[in-house]
């Protein structure tokens, strides 16, 4: 007997993967991992016997419920797997997988429309960040339809807009969890920061790369990925998050002038695997890494003038903007970081768990 769990699989930004509601799934962790990892077919590489799509960005999670705090309309808990791994990292956020949360309790009944466009608070429970959502709901139903384009997704969609109210120091404690805005580390200068994604930020010349290299080259650099993880470790303990070895944070990012008109180059490591595009809130740590004079970043980066800052990042496959916005009496303090991102239903129904992903107890009583 397998045990049929109500999903909606979601395209969510640049990311895609299963959602569902919290009390459709086991309330005690472990059972409930075991099950997210029986639904993505992990650990194996090609993730064959599951739904995820033998990538990083292909194998996440989205687990919605109503708000649990005043004010909040709906909680999220975004959940990291990896394809070869049988680990579950709740620790992160996932601002690409966010874009869907909103969609997929409308589509679930969790919450109702209000007119024509529907804005609702969402609490990311892995980091306990809260931000504004706004969808298109006209005649009260979700609008997937639209003229907005976001780079990694084919085509356009009706666009979604996400309000990031605080992201300081998500993971890391605080915004520069090394008190300095630069360090040197492993022979390298870096920039340790978190503003919604812990993120170490270096200067890819730094490592003998243009930083304008393919993700396949990044991918297919074994010296370089060996090099990072070693750098990638050592800015973890500096950054006060102990051993980092097993995971997923901090994210590494190399940066160069930008050479697509945009403000900045990267190429985002998650954080083995060069990624294709770049992370919502690896693009909003980047950008205001760009503000902060003195940053690495900042010594790359070409900006914009005013208080109000459209931040172009430029990667692999296009650019992600960023609108930042800081404060007038302190050009280095970031009040609100805004972004477009977009969101597609791509399938509903039932996802199949076979029985031995349940804990023994409940497999007997299943008998």
């Amino acid at each position: 007997m397998q045990t049929a769990i109500p999903c909606l699989f979601m395209r969510g930004g640049t990311s895609r993967g299963p959602f569902f509601k919290a009390a459709d799934l086991p309330a005690d962790v472990p059972t409930r991992d075991k099950v997210l990892l029986a639904v993505m077919g992990s650990p194996d590489r090609r993730q064959i016997d599951g739904l995820g799509g033998a990538h990083p960005l292909t194998s996440k999670v989205g687990i919605v419920s109503k708000g649990s705090k005043p004010g909040v309309d709906l909680d999220f808990l975004f959940a990291q797997l990896q394809p070869d791994k049988d680990t579950v990292d709740t620790t992160p956020n996932c601002g690409n997988m966010l874009a869907a949360v909103v969609p997929f309790a409308l589509e679930t009944g969790l919450v109702k429309p209000q007119g024509n466009t529907t804005t609702l608070r969402v609490l990311t429970l892995n980091t306990d960040m809260q931000c504004d959502v706004t969808v298109e709901t006209p005649n009260g139903r979700v609008e997937y339809e639209g003229s907005a384009r976001i780079d990694g997704v084919p085509g356009t969609s009706a666009p979604i807009t996400i309000n990031f109210l605080d992201t300081a120091g998500s993971v890391a404690p605080g915004l520069l969890p090394t008190g300095n805005v630069m360090d040197h580390i492993d022979g390298i200068d870096v920039t340790c920061i978190d503003n919604g994604m812990p993120l170490v930020i270096l200067r890819a010349s730094d490592l003998g790369r243009t930083g304008y290299e393919s993700a396949e080259q990044m991918n297919g650099d074994t010296e370089l990925k060996a090099r990072i993880e070693r750098l990638r470790i050592a800015c973890g303990h500096a950054m006060k998050l102990g051993d980092v070895t097993a995971k997923n944070y901090p994210k590494m990012t190399l940066v160069a002038p930008p050479r697509a008109g945009g403000s900045i180059c990267t190429r985002s490591f998650i954080p083995h695997v060069c990624h294709d595009a770049i992370g919502v809130l690896a693009a909003v740590t980047v950008a205001t890494a760009c503000v902060l004079e003195g940053s690495i970043a900042h010594g790359v980066s070409s900006l914009p003038a005013g208080n109000v800052k459209k931040v172009s990042v430029e990667h692999p496959t296009g650019e992600f903007s960023v609108e930042i916005e800081v404060d007038p009496s302190n050009p280095q303090n970031v009040t609100r970081a805004a972004l477009l991102r977009t969101a597609r239903l791509l399938m509903r129904g039932e996802v199949m768990v076979p029985r031995s992903a349940w804990a023994p107890d409940m497999a007997a009583a299943a008998e």
